[in-house]
């Protein structure tokens, strides 16, 4: 009878045993990787898929259709609202989305759409969940809408018109903001002008009733015929990189307290390229010590540079093919063993792991098919 007691007493802590992982190692974790698209073909709106980190794999999950070309989204601090850009050039006007999330289902609900300039094609939010941000291409502006506390959009309180013009015609007879992406701090707003050649830096105040105002200096300017198109911060926040869309660079600055100082410029093809260039998008490792820029054009790749601890300064690794037309956006899964790239043109999305010795790329044979991958964000399940 004893023996069959302690039997019973010991069996909870034995099964529990056998359900931890061998050695002691962490559980394995998995996101929802949120899917942007183009609907101008077969795709219907925003895709859900489950990412598992221990072998990189994908599974569907879920989706939202008759979402008007939502080709770039962000996501709330708390992962309960996702904000998307409607996509429409100049023939109408643009709008931004509001939807809340469900992660462990990935449930996505329509909430309220609102508004914004011409042809919008990046958002973000910040943590406070306060604004959101909308950088109008078409329009060359960039709109402020307040949050309410149930995740909807107000109106747009603030729109900030940009001005001028670059020295290629056909691509730069306008102003052209292509991203708006708040400093680490949160202290400043930075703005891209692929029409102008600058990157446009705005104090922000997020309880303020105008929130955005011009700091010192209001912006820095690139090579003329540049483009300026995204931006990305190094995890200790000591540089910015630039990717221009039609230089095909990647500018490098030391970043403090909004001011940026340029410190090097590297380009994104090898040397003796005479292919079209199409820079798209860059984005630092979580470790900080590799940097991953996607250029479409001819080039169909994704580019690898090492970053000098000291410095900062860039020194390229890795020209690898992305396996499909096209690479428009890409990211790096929260572990950083992982980079996702999107080929719009080539409808699928693949996964590559990252060796975390070298920073090199590797192929795994991982791939699913989605009709114009535009964006991808990755959401924790829990």
């Amino acid at each position: 009878m004893k023996k069959l007691l302690w039997a019973l007493l010991l069996y909870p802590v034995l099964l529990q045993a056998q359900n931890k992982p061998a050695d002691n190692k962490p559980a394995v974790k998995s996101y929802d990787l949120l899917v942007g698209t183009y609907t101008t073909g077969a795709s219907k709106g925003i895709y859900v898929y489950r990412f598992y980190t221990e072998r990189g794999r994908l599974a569907y999950l879920n989706e939202i259709d008759g979402v008007d070309n939502p080709s770039y989204l962000c996501v709330s601090d708390n992962h309960k609202f996702i904000y998307s850009v409607n996509e429409v050039g100049d023939d109408r006007k643009g709008s931004v989305s509001a939807f809340s999330f469900e992660p462990k289902t990935g449930k996505i609900d329509f909430i309220n759409k609102q508004p914004s300039g011409a042809g919008p094609c990046y958002i973000s939010v910040d943590k406070a969940q306060k604004n959101v941000f909308s950088a109008n291409y078409a329009g060359g502006s960039l709109s402020v809408f307040p949050l309410n506390a149930d995740g909807s959009l107000k109106p747009s309180t603030e729109t900030l018109q940009d001005q001028g013009q670059g020295p290629n015609k056909e691509r730069q007879d306008k102003p052209h903001v292509h991203t708006a992406v708040l400093t680490p701090d949160e202290k400043y707003v930075m703005f891209t002008d692929l029409g102008t050649d600058k990157v446009n830096i705005y104090r922000y105040k997020a309880s303020a009733r105008v929130p955005l105002s011009p700091s010192a200096p209001a912006y820095i300017s690139v090579d003329g015929g540049e483009g300026p198109r995204h931006i990305d911060f190094t995890p200790n926040h000591k540089y910015m990189y630039l990717i221009t869309e039609m230089g095909g660079h990647i500018y490098g600055y030391n970043y403090d307290d909004g001011k940026l100082k340029h410190n090097q410029t590297v380009s994104i093809v090898p040397d003796g390229y005479t292919g079209q260039v199409g820079a798209a998008d860059i984005h630092v490792s979580p470790d900080g010590r590799f940097l991953y820029a996607t250029n479409r054009g001819d080039a169909n790749e994704i580019i690898v540079y090492s970053i000098n601890q000291e410095d900062g300064q860039l020194s390229v690794i890795q020209h690898i093919a992305a396996q499909g037309a096209t690479p428009r956006n890409f990211v790096i899964d929260p572990t950083g063993n992982f980079l996702l790239v999107a080929n719009q043109k080539g409808n699928n999305i693949v996964v590559f792991r990252i060796d975390k010795i070298n920073g090199r790329l590797i192929s795994i044979g991982v791939k699913i098919d989605v009709d114009s991958p535009v964006c991808l964000k990755f959401v924790p399940v829990s």
